[in-house]
């Protein structure tokens, strides 16, 4: 991808760290080698069903292309990432939910602070929460909440075709007005409990990639069809995760953007199996949140 030339719309630098973040700084290491499964194009669609809602069954279909990258540690350089020339950022950013696995709760107090937070992150003037998924590594407590697993598939959300047809889908009397002008979709990662010990979120910095990686892949479910993108492997790909994030920290990062003037659009992200996870690791518990935003 080209160099953004608009400025910046929010550019925050880090200047301070807590004790423990320090200490997670010191502690992790500069970079670790791990496992991500990329797909490999074959030329027919890959494809995941997923079954209704309070279903936690996920079937895939295509043929992985596990891969072993260098995956570094972002924290140091937290402070330069930016949303329209990376794809993502790290933040800190506290949360008043008491409990995730409140459904009211979420939708009223924490999809409120998703929308404030979005606004003030890309300079939307509007911004939709329209989607929340819950996962965690523990297989009993996923079943007994009916919340799902962490996605260890290098993919994207939504591709050219599936970014626009989530408007028309959720606000039908507004779409062809608001697919006029530009919107992103944009999420925010974050833990729910315990800080992350095994299976964080690794992140590819949008820059590295390229069009040719983004191989189209059907989401099917039991009501409708939607569209993702798998990626391929490309040794261009530079990868960041953040060390032991807690509950406190989020990333937030697109999915698609409308603009095609050479900033971020999309940005490949995957769980993977680290390396340096302690023996007696607790599972990752996780929530990311879907947004629309409208500029």
């Amino acid at each position: 991808m080209t160099q953004v030339t608009e400025r910046v719309v929010t550019e925050r630098v880090v200047t301070e760290r807590t004790a423990d973040e320090v200490a997670v700084c010191d502690a992790a290491p500069d970079a670790v080698e791990a496992t991500v499964n990329y797909i490999l194009d074959t030329g027919e669609t890959p494809y995941t069903f997923s079954g209704g809602p309070g279903s936690t069954f996920v079937e895939s279909h295509g043929t992985s292309d596990p891969r072993r990258v260098v995956i570094h540690d972002g924290r140091p350089d937290a402070g330069r990432f930016v949303l329209d020339r990376n794809g993502f950022r790290f933040i800190r950013h506290d949360t008043k939910v008491v409990s995730f696995f409140d459904q009211d709760e979420l939708r009223r107090v924490y999809y409120p602070e998703m929308e404030e937070l979005v606004k003030a992150e890309t300079g939307a003037s509007r911004v939709v929460v329209f989607d929340h998924t819950l996962r965690t590594a523990d297989d009993d407590f996923r079943e007994e909440h009916k919340i799902r697993e962490p996605v260890l598939r290098v993919h994207n959300d939504y591709t050219e075709w599936s970014g626009p047809q989530r408007v028309r889908d959720l606000l039908p009397d507004e779409a062809e007005t608001l697919l006029q002008r530009r919107f992103a979709i944009v999420q925010v990662w974050r833990p729910i409990r315990l800080p992350v010990e095994n299976f964080p979120l690794a992140i590819c910095d949008a820059g590295s990639m390229h069009p040719q990686d983004l191989v189209i892949s059907e989401r099917r479910y039991p009501n409708r069809v939607g569209q993702t993108y798998a990626i391929a492997n490309n040794p261009d790909h530079h990868w960041y995760w953040f060390p032991r994030m807690r509950r406190e920290e989020a990333i937030v990062f697109k999915v698609y953007d409308s603009m095609k003037d050479g900033r971020a659009r999309w940005t490949a992200h995957t769980a993977f199996d680290d390396p340096t996870a302690p023996r007696d690791a607790k599972p990752r518990e996780s929530i990311e949140i879907r947004t629309l935003a409208f500029f």
